[in-house]
């Protein structure tokens, strides 16, 4: 990466974020039966009309559905939100939001990330965030268009949560938002280099060559000397089951916001690698509504957000009951 920038990697599914470049991701223990080393297959260049979904992508598919039932066997991947056996305080509110906010889960090393989470410098968007939605060719128009309206409701929330402009866009795009199946993601380098220039090789190689265990994952990236956010990319595997699809949106995104890290703490929340909840929680809400207070200022660090923090916190949810 050039100098002056900094890249957030956010993933989920048990691959945690970085520093220097933000990296996030969802990545939960694999269950049994994990695919094994599935060549790539070629497409031919000229290819016409509906692209068919490769085998690759079937055997993905199969795999991820597993995956779903397994986690909700489990009890896990809760849609409520969170509740009276999920209770949390002020004080609990607050010390969340600073490991998750101004923490990371991965630190920049030899042009590559290393999971070491390292205090870090408070990151949000000060510019309207215009998502681009990009699907690969295999994905059926049906599900374009019901992931399309998720996404745009979402996006809506977001804004409405946060007090930030966030929505869908075709022009002036910032941050990219990829569904593709499995050869599909293979042949992103190009559009990574392109929205993310500052990416090393070995850096795109993790996007393009995603691990089977990283669900997703965000990249986001911020000026080094002000910690603002002004570009992000994240990919969604389009083989995913409905559940498990709508939760990666619902964490990717929100951590593209820059609640860039996970905490084992954190309940009810997204931002934690046990894949107890799936979708945005109470809580989760008010660390993004802490994120975008006006009284903190992007690049604050855990010492200086402190005392702002826990004041906002105490506001929210009227001290300890």
């Amino acid at each position: 990466m050039h100098r002056g920038a900094r890249l957030s990697t956010l993933l989920r599914g048990g691959l945690p974020l970085a520093a220097c470049a933000v990296l996030a991701a969802c990545t939960p223990p694999p269950p049994p039966d994990q695919p094994q080393g599935i060549a790539p297959r070629a497409r031919p260049a000229n290819l016409q009309g509906p692209v068919k979904e490769s085998p690759e992508s079937q055997a993905m598919r199969a795999y991820f559905a597993k995956v779903q039932t397994d986690l909700l066997a489990q009890g896990l991947l809760r849609t409520d939100g969170g509740g009276r056996d999920t209770p949390y305080n002020d004080r609990m509110l607050a010390e969340n939001f600073l490991r998750i906010a101004l923490y990371d889960e991965y630190e920049r090393r030899d042009g590559g990330f290393a999971q070491r989470e390292v205090e870090s410098h408070l990151r949000r968007w000060e510019v309207p965030v215009r998502v681009g939605l990009r699907f690969g060719p295999s994905v059926p128009e049906e599900r374009r268009a019901t992931d399309r309206a998720r996404i745009s409701s979402y996006l809506a929330r977001l804004s409405k949560i946060t007090g930030h402009p966030i929505g869908l866009s075709d022009s002036g795009v910032n941050f990219w938002l990829h569904v593709v199946a499995e050869d599909e993601r293979r042949a992103l380098g190009p559009q990574v280099a392109e929205a993310l220039p500052t990416l090393s090789a070995s850096e795109i190689a993790g996007i393009t060559q995603m691990n089977t265990t990283t669900y997703c994952l965000v990249y986001a990236l911020s000026d080094d000397a002000t910690s603002i956010y002004n570009r992000a990319f994240a990919v969604i595997r389009a083989e995913h089951p409905d559940l498990l699809r709508l939760a990666c949106l619902h964490e990717e995104i929100a951590q593209g916001l820059g609640l860039a890290n996970d905490s084992p703490n954190a309940r009810p929340s997204i931002f934690n690698d046990d894949e107890e909840f799936a979708l945005l929680t109470t809580q989760d809400e008010l660390m993004l509504k802490i994120l975008y207070d006006r009284r903190l200022r992007p690049g604050m660090t855990v010492a200086e957000a402190r005392p702002i923090v826990e004041t906002i916190a105490y506001e929210l949810l009227g001290g300890e009951s």
